[in-house]
């Protein structure tokens, strides 16, 4: 990044402050509060539209402490005839 074909932090600085001079600091803080309720808006609706792997996991293991309650409520039932 540094060095032949790169930017340096001077540069950049530069960059930076023409930016400021140009747009003011309110705008560049509206844009930046902007930028961050869009991204936490797409954050939200992929996590809604992905499938919930949790609840999937949690399904699996009640039906098969389920199974075992059934088979373990069988094994006694045997023994008690």
């Amino acid at each position: 990044m540094f060095g032949p074909g790169g930017i340096s932090i001077w540069q950049l600085l530069i960059i930076l402050v023409i930016v400021v001079l140009l747009f003011g600091t309110k705008k560049i803080r509206g844009m930046g509060g902007d930028l961050g309720a869009a991204i936490k808006s797409f954050r939200k609706s992929v996590k809604e539209d992905a499938p919930d792997e949790e609840s999937d996991k949690t399904e699996s293991l009640e039906d098969a402490g389920q199974e075992a309650a059934n088979q373990s409520q069988a094994e006694a039932d045997k023994e008690k005839s």
